[in-house]
C-alpha cells in the first residue's frame, strides 16, 4: 500500500518536471523563429556581397578583360551559398575581398562595397 502522502512530498518536483518541459518545448520554438530571422539577414548580406562583386566582374570583363585569369568569377562560383556552415566560407569571402581590392589597386580605381543603404546613423558607424 502506497503512502498516501508520497503525491504530497513529490509535489514539487512533479511540477518542476512540467514547467521544465513546457519551457523546453517552448524555446525550441522561439530557437528555431529566432535563427530563421538571423539566416535570412546574414544570408542576404551575404548574397547581397556577393552580387557586388559578381557585377564588378560583369563589367569588367565585358568592358576591359582585366581579370584575364578569371580568378575572382571562379570565386564567386565556387562560394558554397547553400551550404553556410560549410569551413571554407570565410576563406572563399577573405579572397573575394582581396582580389577585389588587387584589382581595383591595378585600375587605380577607388571602389568599396559598403553594404546595404542604411540610415545615416547606422551608416556612419559601418565600414569594411
Amino acid at each position: 500500500m502506497d503512502d498516501i502522502f508520497d503525491s504530497s512530498l513529490n509535489l514539487e518536483e512533479t511540477h518542476f518536471n512540467e514547467g521544465y518541459d513546457e519551457g523546453y518545448k517552448h524555446g525550441l520554438i522561439a530557437g528555431k523563429e529566432e535563427a530563421k530571422q538571423v539566416g535570412l539577414k546574414v544570408g542576404f548580406e551575404v548574397g547581397e556581397e556577393l552580387g557586388f562583386y559578381r557585377g564588378c566582374v560583369d563589367v569588367w570583363n565585358s568592358a576591359i578583360r582585366v581579370d584575364p585569369n578569371r580568378q575572382m568569377e571562379e570565386l564567386i562560383h565556387k562560394y558554397p551559398v547553400m551550404d553556410p556552415e560549410n569551413l571554407q566560407v570565410q576563406e572563399i569571402m577573405d579572397n573575394l575581398r582581396l582580389k577585389f581590392k588587387m584589382i581595383c589597386s591595378s585600375l587605380r580605381v577607388r571602389l568599396d562595397y559598403h553594404g546595404y543603404p542604411k540610415s545615416t546613423a547606422e551608416a556612419k558607424d559601418i565600414e569594411f
